[in-house]
């Protein structure tokens, strides 16, 4: 038997939300739960329905998507926020993922983008399109040395080495040059990075730079 996800689409305009959810039913796999036009019918419907998606537009009217990202969670903690966006920040992708957001998709992608990321979200990935941000480590890196106050931070088992390599993959290393800054091989490096996916649940470098910021595992690293 197959998986259905359930979808709950929240964006302000009625017929970007009609066109989507024409788009969401005509794709097996999916199935439009409700729709809201607003933060305050979001929060509602979200904790009625319980979906397992929730497509949220970033420029939502009286609260934005990025306010409204913590109650939701707070109201549905099983639930993969993306977000829906014409256009995005650096800093705006960064906040999202700190947040707690999942995914972000541009309105301009194709269908076959945004059944994609919704996909690899649900599988338990990280989901930035590509086009959005070009330097998002660097992005990242800057992040880190700020912080997210709202979250404790938690180690997730990682030794400390594990957590030193954390904070290298952030900061933009490579692998030769983490194994040169922690005086230790390359393929050692790669032991410790398979290691650190295995435990934090991440497939790929920029997932679990994403991870990091998001869970607050990542600290400044000098250059």
């Amino acid at each position: 038997m197959s998986m259905t996800w359930r979808v709950l689409i929240a964006d302000d305009h009625a017929m970007f939300r009609d066109g989507l959810r024409r788009l969401l039913e005509s794709e097996p796999g999916f199935e439009v739960a409700g729709e809201a036009e607003d933060a305050g019918s979001l929060l509602q419907l979200a904790q009625k329905l319980q979906p397992d998606i929730i497509l949220l537009d970033l420029a939502m009217p009286h609260m934005s998507g990025l306010e409204v990202i913590e109650p939701l969670y707070r109201s549905v903690p099983a639930a993969k926020v993306i977000l829906l966006t014409a256009a995005i920040t650096k800093k705006q992708v960064v906040h999202a993922m700190q947040l707690g957001a999942r995914g972000i998709v541009l309105k301009e992608a194709t269908s076959k983008t945004l059944f994609n990321g919704i996909r690899l979200v649900m599988e338990g990935q990280y989901w930035v399109a590509n086009e959005c941000v070009n330097d998002l480590v660097e992005a990242l890196r800057e992040a880190t040395k700020v912080g997210a106050p709202s979250r404790q931070p938690k180690d997730f088992g990682l030794t400390r080495r594990e957590m030193e390599v954390v904070n290298l993959v952030v900061a933009g290393y490579s692998n030769p040059d983490i194994a040169k800054k922690c005086s230790i091989s390359e393929q050692t490096v790669k032991h410790h990075i398979s290691n650190i996916f295995d435990k934090v649940g991440v497939y790929n470098r920029v997932e679990l730079a994403l991870f990091a910021v998001s869970h607050q595992i990542a600290g400044d690293v000098p250059l």
